[in-house]
């Protein structure tokens, strides 16, 4: 019985003691930052059109990840609707694979694959509604200062029936954070 009564107390003390004692915990500043993320840069595009009962919204965020000062491979999602008023409204989703080169810190050279869903829907019955997949191939080169870039890409894949785009070369502004 005192063996009992012994070892009840001593459970208790050590519950005790562990409950009563501070738990160590470490902050996300004690603990080593992942290699990784220190070399991924984020970036985007916003684009707003208005006119005479048109609009045109994108959004097309983006990461790329820094190899060292002169390559980096990356990828973007991007998402743009289109209307016009009485005519037709149509979405596009895609996605891209993009891969940078910095020659000279200046240079930006950049080569982009970008594959797009389009669905457009037309307010008239005369014209059928239509959805397909389109390719687009940008070779790119943009003078870059600090985190920002500007320049021309031109789409190699261009087809003046198909793309979501006016036209084969398009100007581009990269904002990096």
């Amino acid at each position: 019985m005192k063996i009992c009564k012994h070892l009840k107390f001593k459970y208790l003390l050590i519950l005790s003691l562990c409950a009563a004692s501070p738990f160590q915990s470490f902050s996300q500043d004690d603990a080593p930052e992942n290699e990784f993320w220190k070399h991924v840069r984020f970036n985007g595009a916003i684009g707003l059109s208005f006119g005479d009962g048109f609009f045109s919204g994108t959004l097309a965020p983006g990461a790329i990840y820094q190899f060292n000062e002169d390559f980096g491979l990356g990828m973007r999602v991007n998402g743009t609707y289109n209307k016009l008023k009485n005519s037709y409204d149509s979405t596009v989703l895609g996605a891209s694979v993009i891969s940078i080169f910095n020659p000279i810190y200046e240079l930006q050279a950049s080569v982009e694959f970008e594959y797009s869903n389009v669905n457009q829907k037309f307010s008239d019955s005369a014209f059928q509604d239509l959805s397909y997949w389109v390719p687009a191939l940008f070779i790119g080169l943009g003078y870059r200062t600090n985190n920002i870039v500007f320049g021309l890409r031109y789409d190699v894949l261009y087809n003046e029936n198909k793309s979501v785009y006016a036209n084969p070369i398009s100007p581009f502004i990269t904002v990096f954070f």
